[in-house]
């Protein structure tokens, strides 16, 4: 959940004395403007085609410092390093095994994160100390563009208050962050986060995300998927509670239909959350509907979770947990106040 004190903005000030978010479209001169923002250490929110990203010179510690406090992020969260290709990791990481080269020239530009041993230029804050950074290139013009303008590599968690979900939106960056630059590029392309690998043996998916595990280990067999029970975060993403919609979430199991009814019947201003497929299931209800085809829920998911809609809970009901809905369903549990 946000941290308990009272929230601050980008600049220092409290919420209720910030002025609105500027929304920029990503014009030459806007880019210029945010650019010159991030080398003067300033963050600028920007999109990406996973989700929207809240950067930060990399390299600068201190503007670093500043998006984890804005974020109300644990400090021993590490963040995902952007760049525009392999040569911008010359100085930033020890090495490139052949495995990631292959998995780079695979799916990069694109929305996945790879786990590398860093070299001693990398600040310990953008790594939470840990001996390895992650990396991507990703998959948007803007997003690029920014990072070649500003010359520098930028460490940029999702752009929303720690522990909310995530956003697909330029309004929804503005709605957790008033007085902040956001380039806004329109709706996020997937709306998930990427997905992130560690290379070691095995091979591990430290969160699944955009791209499916499937697809992964098509390239990279002996792939395997982490838990996330582990003492320390190795990527971002590994925290259990994260996601949290402001109202209570209940999920319930694809075997508790009959439960899902009952609960809905009980509680008429309930929002169900559920697929397009799925919603005859349920009628006379308040269906949000998060899309047809997996890439569609998948882009649907963090929106719906932020539905403006009045309602006193939002119920989900469970997807299956194949291919692209694999990670989908694991945003869903974390942001569950409850699972039935």
């Amino acid at each position: 959940p946000p941290p308990s004190t009272a929230p601050l903005d980008l600049t220092g000030r409290s919420i209720s004395d910030s002025p609105s978010a500027v929304l920029l479209p990503p014009t030459p001169a806007s880019l210029r403007r945010a650019a010159d923002a991030l080398r003067r250490g300033e963050p600028v929110a920007f999109p990406t085609e996973t989700v929207y990203g809240l950067g930060a010179n990399a390299l600068d510690p201190e503007a670093v410092r500043r998006v984890f406090s804005a974020k109300g992020r644990p400090g021993d969260n590490p963040l995902i390093v952007h760049v525009t290709g392999l040569q911008m990791l010359r100085g930033l990481v020890r090495s490139v095994p052949p495995a990631a080269r292959a998995l780079a020239k695979r799916f990069w530009p694109g929305p996945l994160t790879l786990v590398l041993p860093r070299t001693r230029r990398v600040p310990d804050v953008v790594t939470a100390g840990l001996p390895t950074v992650a990396v991507r290139v990703p998959d948007h013009p803007v997003a690029l563009a920014l990072i070649a303008a500003a010359g520098v590599p930028v460490a940029a968690p999702s752009a929303n208050r720690s522990g909310r979900p995530s956003p697909t939106r330029a309004a929804h960056v503005a709605d957790d962050f008033p007085g902040l630059l956001v380039l806004d590029g329109g709706p996020a392309h997937h709306g998930l986060e990427s997905t992130v690998v560690a290379l070691g043996d095995p091979p591990r998916v430290l969160r699944l995300g955009a791209i499916p595990f499937e697809e992964l280990r098509a390239t990279l067999p002996g792939l395997v998927v982490a838990t996330r029970a582990r003492a320390r975060a190795e990527s971002p993403g590994m925290r259990h509670r994260h996601y949290a919609p402001a109202r209570p979430l209940v999920l319930f199991r694809r075997s508790r239909v009959a439960a899902l009814r009952e609960a809905l019947a009980a509680d008429p201003s309930a929002l169900l959350l559920c697929a397009n497929a799925d919603a005859p299931l349920f009628p006379g209800t308040r269906p949000v509907r998060l899309g047809g085809e997996p890439p569609q829920i998948a882009h649907g998911l963090f929106d719906a979770l932020r539905t403006r809609r009045r309602g006193s809970v939002l119920l989900a009901y469970a997807l299956p947990r194949r291919g692209l809905l694999r990670a989908v369903m694991d945003r869903l549990e974390r942001a569950a106040t409850r699972v039935v």
